[in-house]
């Protein structure tokens, strides 16, 4: 018995060694940095509602009839909570759903600019409210004709995606857990937006899946337009001395005018040139003789009629 257990207690010190798991590294990983958008990325979406800001602007002002502007100042990656909790109280949240991919995204307007807003489309001067109150479902139904104009300003700037946008009923603060699922990520376009003298926050907030859905369709068709592009032929020195600047001239030389004659001279007076009408004159290039021309009238305005061509240009003669 004794060596039947001396035998048992050498096999499992033999194989205890292959049987020991190997140490794991571990690493933290910060999820607020996971699946950032990289620089490029971040410069497309950039430029894309840079876009969108002046084409809102411009529509804003014809159809309020007041000055407006719509800036882009950045562009943030949060996660949900983190969005809510800073979220600033009784905001205009107006939820937009996408016709891909299930999605929707929440347009995001400051109160401040609410009812100067409602002001000028009642006929006022755009003057900001003193009276610090949430809105009632009047003041949603005037917004209505604004939010509109929003939704279809966001659906222009996305056309190459051809996709389509429902804006819902505004939503309180609570009910974002209706438009975004709790652990999703987001992408926050920050504009500011003055109208009048009221400057105030105005936001669209984007799931970071669509935001990639974009991208992609945005890098796609840039891919195709380099593709087709095909290579620039420089333009040769012929054609970039067509855009240059001379100086040309239509003159009658070689006049004589006595000393006095140009003494006298003083505002209304008329200087007798004693040359005849028809005697041709010259059109020159940088005081270079170029064509001999007759002085004559197109319309209104001033011109010359090429007669013939110089035998040699004025500042090689002797």
């Amino acid at each position: 018995m004794m060596g039947s257990s001396g035998s048992n207690q050498a096999v499992k010190t033999g194989t205890s060694p292959a049987q020991e798991p190997r140490e794991r590294t571990v690493h933290s990983c910060n999820f607020r940095y996971a699946g950032r958008l990289s620089n490029e990325n971040a410069r497309a979406l950039t430029a894309l509602h840079e876009k969108f800001a002046l084409n809102v602007t411009t529509s804003l002002e014809l159809y309020l009839g007041a000055s407006l502007n719509l800036k882009l100042m950045s562009l943030e990656q949060m996660a949900i909570l983190d969005y809510v909790s800073g979220m600033a109280a009784n905001s205009y949240l107006l939820p937009c759903a996408l016709n891909v991919m299930e999605s929707n995204i929440l347009i995001e307007i400051d109160l401040a600019l609410i009812f100067p807003i409602i002001d000028l489309l009642l006929g006022g001067a755009g003057t900001a409210s003193n009276n610090e109150r949430e809105m009632t479902d009047i003041d949603e139904e005037i917004m209505q004709s604004v939010t509109s104009l929003i939704v279809s300003q966001v659906e222009r700037a996305w056309k190459t995606l051809e996709l389509t946008l429902t804006a819902g009923r505004p939503i309180k603060q609570n009910m974002i857990q209706q438009v975004f699922t709790a652990n999703d990520k987001l992408v926050l376009l920050m504009f500011e937006m003055t109208v009048g003298e009221t400057t105030a926050p105005f936001r669209i907030v984007l799931p970071t899946s669509f935001v990639g859905f974009l991208l992609r369709h945005l890098n796609a068709m840039q891919s195709k337009k380099t593709s087709s592009r095909g290579p620039l032929r420089s333009p040769s020195l012929r054609e970039r001395i067509l855009d240059c600047d001379f100086t040309v001239s239509a003159d009658i030389t070689q006049m004589r005018v006595l000393v006095k004659d140009l003494v006298d001279l003083k505002p209304g007076k008329i200087l007798k040139m004693k040359a005849p009408v028809k005697r041709p004159g010259r059109i020159t290039v940088d005081d270079i003789e170029i064509f001999e021309a007759l002085l004559v009238r197109n319309g209104t305005r001033k011109a010359a009629q090429l007669s013939a061509r110089s035998q040699e240009p004025a500042a090689t003669k002797e």
